[in-house]
């Protein structure tokens, strides 16, 4: 049974209210997708009608939404810095927040000369493919521990056409390029704690990959082990830039004590998103 796009809004916003932030939103976000349309033409033709054929595929998406699977996974993509990325349930979900983190690098190198950059955890291939656009002259290498991000990545890398100044390797941190020098180290690595796992939102919690998350006990352990590691693989003036989160600040001024150039770049609720050193 074939039924109107009006309709079928409206019957997919009704399923999610109550269960998600925007139910309406995330149900014409779906119907988009299922009729390969954009807002304008939804608006200009709310009576065309979909096939049985696709009420039945936008009914599974809306299910699979209403048990709070991200919609990012749903679609398979999101946008981060003006880019689009595929993901899977594979790799971190680029956030917003995240964009604070290129712009501070940005902010911070030279835009018409070569430059080495080393990005840690690259999961979805965010942060380094969004720098490899941006720096037209960079060499960036994404390193992660899951040889099924990295496939998330290279895809892409491909994909916004800088595959060619990039280079993919398994690593635990920085073990994969030991003994070599980079300009700047980036990384959002995982960093919340363990006993704060209840309280991230299912969709977070649930489906999101876990070793991009938690960051033990107390949420340092990768910064207590990626900032030394850093020290050596950067070249003399080289900038270390490192995602935080809520309430880190403390710890990761204490931790990045011998650096120089120690700051930290707010997110636009005025939380301290970003923490920058740099190497004598």
């Amino acid at each position: 049974m074939s039924i109107s796009l009006h309709h079928a809004l409206a019957r997919g916003a009704a399923e999610l209210e109550g269960i998600t932030e925007q139910p309406r939103r995330d149900a014409e976000l779906l119907l988009l997708r299922l009729i390969g349309r954009d807002r304008a033409f939804l608006l200009a033709h709310p009576d065309t009608e979909i096939t049985a054929e696709q009420t039945a595929q936008y009914e599974d998406w809306l299910r699979r939404r209403a048990a709070h699977e991200p919609i990012q996974y749903i679609l398979g993509e999101q946008e981060f810095f003006g880019l689009t990325f595929a993901v899977t349930p594979n790799v971190l979900i680029p956030r917003p927040e995240t964009e604070h983190l290129v712009e501070a690098l940005l902010e911070r190198v030279p835009h018409d000369r070569p430059l080495r950059i080393v990005d840690i955890g690259t999961g979805s291939g965010a942060i380094a493919v969004a720098l490899a656009h941006a720096l037209p002259h960079a060499e960036i290498t994404a390193l992660d521990i899951s040889e099924a991000a990295l496939v998330v990545a290279r895809r892409n890398a491909e994909a916004n056409g800088v595959a060619d100044r990039m280079r993919f390797l398994k690593s635990d941190l920085l073990s994969a390029v030991a003994g070599e020098q980079f300009d700047a180290v980036v990384s959002n690595p995982p960093y919340v704690a363990e006993a704060d796992r209840e309280s991230l939102e299912s969709q977070v919690r649930d489906y999101e990959p876990a070793v991009a998350l938690f960051g033990g006990t107390s949420g340092f352990d990768v910064y207590e082990r990626l900032i030394p590691q850093a020290q050596d693989a950067l070249k003399p003036g080289g900038w270390l830039l490192m995602e935080m989160g809520m309430g880190q600040r403390k710890v990761l001024s204490r931790l990045l004590s011998g650096w120089n150039n120690v700051s930290f770049v707010d997110d636009l609720q005025r939380i301290p998103r970003v923490a920058c050193a740099r190497k004598a």
